[in-house]
Formats: structure tokens, C-alpha cells, sequence
């Protein structure tokens, strides 16, 4: 058997030569009886896909290994032991081969468990290879960190490909004509090689051995049963408190992203309790640096740097206008790799912020997503209906994460060089989080209990408060709110300048899978469709009504959402406190009042 892989900043190309048995189901399984093809794709070809597709995800070095019809190439973002952690990783024969997308947390943890091991580097992905001699395949369920990898064993030309639990890692498997397998961390490396490809799902391994899917993830959550664990407070905290410290493993300058709502502000605050005294600190300086975004007056940069000031971090707020996030929005979609609305509004400050920060010297930040969808953090929970709706809806919604906030965090930050990581989709964390009786999580204003009460009630300590109370206790704001509300208004005047209603109207006939709604969707999907006109590239973005975030199946929980379907926080009618009709379209506002949504002032970075 001979083969080709590909991925992305690790970037591998494997070319698995067999024939495939189904050209038309989702997921591709060959037979069982090898064909041997011949690969047609030169050295210079692979070498051209990683430093002109894929370079900007790991500017640092660049490494590539060849073993007959196989190739694993890395472009690699160097964030632990920098001076020799350069991938592909071996054995110590060198004929085990990985190359690794992430970071593993407990690394020293399982050094200890290969005495009988040699390691060559100190990068925390050096474990991999040994951890595959030791224990085979069923090693990855041992792995506590967010990871994409493809192994290869020469001994007898099988390799492995396995993504972390929730898909924080990007990472996507394609199939050539030819019968090849690529994978890579972005559609880019493979929508000019494969005939199909899709996105790999998250908490599987796929085996040259087996030929197919296998789920090594399986926590107690995933099932039909509705938890029933009593809430404790204390014991979330903890478990919150390991998921942030545990990131904070580096060898490089780092930050936190701070939006000053709930999750990010208390993402801060551990992070900067835990620098005092320890060596990050005396690396680089005792106090935390902080980064913001958003339009001049938005409700984030007020809360963030009030944060800021109270947990002593040195604050980087950047400023941009609507103008200069619509300028970015072909970069935008062509980097994040979606159509998706809401994932473009929210992705694009968060692109323009990556950039100003990569420019500052830092190479990984500590982020907020994940807390929202586990705890029923949206403004649509509000009309949950009972209790195992809002569980089974807090399971739909990580369970599709990769599709939207692990898309944005990892790839609006990689574009840069700068990695994002996310404590709140911890493994254990999530575990403890999801084991909790849904009861709590229920929203009952009578009772004070607003959305998230279950994690503000955990960091509500009056003795060593972690936040100041009203920031402790601030409503929800989407990211995409969050940075000002023009931003969204802008977006939609914008795309009704661009998309006419005959466009809207044949929009079926363009677009007939996950055909647009609205002008702003059009629009975006104008935009996709040139840089990714393959169909297999438009089936890796979800669809589907929504209304602040939700699922389809959530809108369901109120009739009147039926008429105002928008994934914007203020979409959620009677909720939030700056609520829209979306049934009152932006084009029949005023001229002027359109005018001024694009037209908000723009104010130097201040650090």
C-alpha cells in the first residue's frame, strides 16, 4: 500500500492509494482489497500549498518528511521549547513519524509513564510517537489538550489521523481521483488536489487499518440521559480555575482577550491571580496584558477596561469602524473558511485585533468561547422550556462548536501566526460542567437567577472577589454585539447595497443548498463561492434557521422568533435589553441614519 498525506500548519499530505466504494456518502469508505495508483504530485507542488496556502498559520519554520508515496509537511507557530521542537517528531528509530497541530497539557504527566523512551526535544508533542509504541492507537484517549495529528508508522505503512474532543484544532480530510487521502488545518490545502472532502469530526481517529471513523470520545454527557450531579459551586470553580492554569503552559509572550463580559473577564482574572510569583512572570514581567476590540463607545471597550484597571493588566484597547471591518471581509472569509453569518460578524474584529497583537511580539492569547454552550449562556435560554430541553439544546450546541466559535478562535487568530486557547472547552471541565443537574441552569428571574447564574454564583466571592459584582453580573453580549452595535447595522446596510431583491429572489436557483435568507447571507456567500466554488467546500458550513445563536431546533421555544430569525443577541425579543424587530429592514431607515452606521469615527491604538 502506498500513500499521501497533507495537513496544515501542520500541514500533511498523505496519498493513500485504494478505491473507494461510495463516491456519494458523507463520509468515504474504501475497500478492503488495495489498488496501488500512481500519484501524479511533485515535490515542488507540496512545497508550493504549505508556504503560499498555509504559511501564515506557522510563519516560524518549515519542515517536511518523506517516506515513499507519503509526506508530512509542518509549517510550524513555535510556543513551547522553540529551538527544537521543529516538526515532523520521531521515535526514537525514526519509524514512527507525527506532525502535531496543538498543545498537550499534560505532557510531563505522561513523560513519566515512557521511562523506557529517549525524547528528543522538550516540546510538549514529543510524547505522541512514544505514547503510539507503547499503547497503540487507544493512546489518544490519554491526551488532555487541544491537538490535530496525523502518525505514520513505516513499519508497515499505516498511519493514523485524530482531532481533539470539541475540534478546537481545525483540520479537514479530502480524497483525490486518484484514490489519495489529504488532510490539512484549512480547505485551502486541499480544494485544488480533492475530488471530496469534508471536515474531519471532532473526538475521532481515523485508521489506514481499519479504513475508517472511529469516536475515542465518549464522556457520560454524549448520552440520552439527563445529569443529575448537585451543583457545587466550589468544585466548578476548581475545575475552572485547572482549565485556565493548565494553558498558561508557554515559552513565549502572552495575553488574554478581554471583551469585559463574564467569560473573558473571568478567564483575566484566574490567569492573573496565577502570574504572581511564578515564572511566566518573571519572564515577562509581573503584570498581564490585556487586549480589546471594538467600535469608538461599544459596550465592550467600557466593560473591558474597567476590568482591566481592576485586575491591574496592561490594556491594549484597538479601535476599527465599520468601514474597516467591511474592508476586511473577503480577507475574513477567505481565512475563517465559512459563510456562516454570524461567525463572519463576530470573526472579523476578532481578525483585526489578532493582527494589531501579533505586531505587539505576543504568539498566544487565552480566550472566552465555549462557557455560553455549556452553561445555556445565550439570550434565547430564557425561553427554555424545562430543563432537559435546555440540556439536550447545551449539548447540540458543543457538539457543533467546530463549525462556529472553535472556527473563529482558531482561524481569525492563526491568520496571524497567534494561537488561541480556550479553557472553557476543557476536557474535564466540560465533564464536571455537563454533569451538573440542568435545574440550575434554568433562567428564573423571580429567583434571581439570570443566564449563567451556575458560573457567576461559582466566582461570587465576597471575601477574594474575582470581579467587580455588576461585572460579575453583566448580561450576555454576543461578541459580535458586543464591539458596537453598528457594526451588524453596517454590515446589513452594506449588503443591501450590493445584493438586489432579483438577486434575493433567484436565490434558490444559485444557492440551492442552504440557500440565503437575507441580503447580509447573500452577500457572504458571493464571497465564498469564489474563493471555494467546490460543492464539498459548501457542505462544511452548516445551515439552518436561528434566532441569537440558537439551533434550529431551539427556535421552536417561542412562535413569535419564527418572524425575526437572526443569530444577533438582540434578536432575542423581550430579552435583551437593546432588542431589534428584524421584520424593520435597514433599508427603510433614513439615508442619513444608514449614512451614519458607516461613517463612526476610527481612534489610534492606545496601550
Amino acid at each position: 500500500m502506498k500513500f499521501k498525506l497533507k495537513l496544515g500548519l501542520e500541514f500533511l499530505v498523505f496519498k493513500l492509494c485504494r478505491e473507494f466504494r461510495s463516491r456519494d456518502s458523507a463520509t468515504w469508505k474504501h475497500k478492503k482489497s488495495d489498488r496501488v495508483h500512481v500519484l501524479r504530485c511533485s515535490f515542488n507542488r507540496i512545497m508550493n500549498i504549505i508556504h503560499v496556502g498555509l504559511k501564515h498559520r506557522g510563519p516560524d519554520w518549515s519542515g517536511l518528511y518523506q517516506h515513499g508515496d507519503c509526506y508530512l509537511a509542518h509549517q510550524r507557530l513555535a510556543i513551547i521549547d522553540p529551538a527544537s521542537g521543529d516538526q515532523p517528531l520521531f521515535n526514537e528509530d525514526k519509524t514512527v513519524a507525527v506532525t502535531v497541530n496543538g498543545e498537550i497539557y499534560n505532557h510531563e504527566e505522561l513523560r513519566k509513564k515512557l521511562v523506557n523512551h529517549k525524547f528528543r526535544t522538550g516540546s510538549d508533542c514529543d510524547v505522541i510517537a512514544h505514547l503510539y509504541e507503547e499503547y497503540g492507537e487507544d493512546f489518544v484517549d490519554m491526551l488532555d489538550g487541544i491537538f490535530s495529528f496525523v502518525l505514520l508508522d513505516t513499519r508497515d505503512n499505516s498511519f493514523i489521523v485524530a482531532r481533539d474532543a470539541i475540534g478546537v484544532t481545525s483540520l479537514y480530510i479530502g480524497w483525490g481521483l486518484d484514490g489519495s487521502v489529504w488532510i490539512s488545518s484549512e480547505l485551502k490545502g486541499l480544494n485544488d488536489d480533492c475530488e471530496h472532502f469534508e471536515s474531519f469530526p471532532p473526538g475521532h481517529i481515523y485508521s489506514s487499518k481499519s479504513g475508517g471513523f472511529r469516536r475515542w470520545y465518549n464522556p457520560a454527557w454524549f448520552s440520552e440521559a439527563i445529569p443529575s450531579v448537585p451543583y457545587d459551586p466550589l468544585v466548578l470553580r476548581r475545575a475552572f480555575e485547572n482549565a485556565v492554569t493548565k494553558r498558561l503552559m508557554t515559552d513565549v509572550p502572552f495575553g488574554v482577550l478581554l471583551s469585559g463580559g463574564l467569560d473573558s473577564s473571568l478567564v483575566a482574572s484566574i490567569t492573573a491571580r496565577y502570574l504572581v510569583g511564578t515564572k511566566a512572570a518573571k519572564q515577562w514581567g509581573a503584570q498581564l496584558h490585556s487586549f480589546c476590540v471594538g467600535l469608538e463607545g461599544s459596550p465592550d471597550l467600557k466593560a473591558a477596561k474597567e476590568v482591566a484597571d481592576y485586575l491591574g493588566t496592561v490594556h491594549h484597547e484597538f479601535h476599527f469602524t465599520v468601514q474597516d471591518g467591511i474592508d476586511a471581509i473577503e480577507d475574513v472569509i477567505y481565512h475563517i473558511e465559512t459563510y456562516d453569518v454570524t461567525t463572519i460578524r463576530a470573526s472579523t474584529p476578532m481578525f483585526l485585533m489578532s493582527r494589531k497583537i501579533k505586531s505587539l511580539g505576543v504568539k498566544m492569547v487565552i480566550s472566552g468561547e465555549g462557557s455560553d454552550e455549556i452553561f445555556g449562556g445565550y439570550l434565547y435560554f430564557h425561553k427554555a422550556p424545562n430543563k432537559e430541553e435546555l440540556h439536550r439544546e447545551t449539548c447540540r450546541k458543543i457538539k457543533a462548536l467546530h463549525q462556529y466559535d472553535c472556527l473563529r478562535a482558531n482561524k481569525a487568530t492563526s491568520a496571524w501566526g497567534l494561537e488561541a486557547r480556550v479553557p472553557f472547552l476543557d476536557k474535564e471541565f466540560i465533564n464536571v460542567a455537563m454533569s451538573i443537574d440542568p435545574e440550575v441552569k434554568m433562567i428564573r428571574k423571580d429567583e434571581g437567577r439570570i443566564e449563567k447564574w451556575v458560573l457567576r454564583r461559582a466566582f461570587d466571592d465576597e471575601k477574594h472577589p474575582y470581579l467587580p459584582k455588576h461585572i460579575l453580573y453583566r448580561q450576555k453580549e454576543q461578541f459580535s454585539d458586543g464591539v458596537g452595535y453598528c457594526w451588524i447595522d453596517g454590515l446589513k446596510t452594506h449588503a443591501a447595497r450590493h445584493v438586489t431583491d432579483k438577486m434575493m429572489f433567484n436565490a434558490s436557483n444559485i444557492f440551492p443548498h442552504n440557500t440565503p435568507t437575507t441580503k447580509e447571507a447573500y452577500y457572504y456567500r458571493m464571497i465564498f463561492e469564489r474563493f471555494f466554488p467546490q460543492n464539498s467546500a459548501r457542505l462544511t458550513v452548516p445551515g439552518g434557521a436561528s434566532v441569537a445563536c440558537s439551533t434550529a431546533k431551539a427556535v421552536e421555544w417561542d412562535a413569535a422568533w419564527k418572524n425575526n430569525l437572526d443569530p444577533s443577541g438582540r434578536a432575542a425579543l423581550g430579552v435583551h435589553l437593546s432588542a431589534y424587530d428584524a421584520e424593520t429592514p435597514l433599508s427603510n431607515k433614513p439615508s442619513k441614519v444608514i449614512d451614519s452606521m458607516m461613517e463612526v469615527p476610527g481612534v489610534a491604538i492606545q496601550s
